[in-house]
C-alpha cells in the first residue's frame, strides 16, 4: 500500500509518538521465501497480549500460522514476540467480542452495532469472523 513506507518511517523515527500509542511495526519473515518483511498496523493491548485484526483475503498473516517470532517496533522500542493467527470462526467471533469490548469506539470502523449496554450485536460478529482473522502477540 502506498502510505506504508511513510508509516514505516514516521514508526521508526523520533516522531513515532504521534501513532505509536495504537499503531506498530511487525517484522516476520516469509514461510516460503524466506524474505523479511515489516508491516505497519494498528493493534489493542488485552489482558498483557497485542491484538490485531486483518481480512481473510489479505496474505501477510498466513506467515504466522502454526506461531512465529517476530519482531515489533513497539512505542520506539524494538522488542521480540510471538505471534500467532486465530483463523477458527468461533475463536476469531470470541477474539473480536472481546476487542469490541475493550475498544468499543472500534465498532463503526468494522460495521458491527453495538447495543445499549455496549455489547456487540451477535449477528455482525458472526459475520466479520467469517471475514476476519485475529493476530495475537505476546512479548518474549
Amino acid at each position: 500500500m502506498w502510505y506504508n513506507p511513510m508509516m514505516r518511517g514516521l514508526l521508526s523515527s523520533p516522531l513515532h509518538f504521534i501513532l505509536s500509542k495504537n499503531m506498530m511495526l511487525m517484522t516476520y519473515t516469509g514461510r516460503k521465501s524466506g524474505k523479511v518483511y515489516t508491516t505497519p498496523m494498528n493493534y489493542l493491548g488485552i489482558n498483557g497480549a497485542l491484538y490485531t485484526t486483518s481480512y481473510r483475503d489479505r496474505i501477510w498473516w498466513r506467515n504466522l500460522r502454526g506461531g512465529a517470532d517476530v519482531t515489533l517496533r513497539l512505542r520506539g522500542w524494538d522488542v521480540t514476540a510471538r505471534a500467532e493467527t486465530i483463523e477458527d470462526q468461533s475463536e476469531v467471533a470470541d477474539a473480536l467480542l472481546q476487542y469490541l469490548k475493550t475498544a468499543p469506539q472500534l465498532a463503526k470502523y468494522m460495521d458491527v452495532r453495538m447495543d445499549a449496554d455496549g455489547n456487540p450485536d451477535d449477528e455482525d460478529i458472526a459475520r466479520l469472523a467469517q471475514e476476519m482473522v485475529v493476530v495475537r502477540t505476546e512479548l518474549n
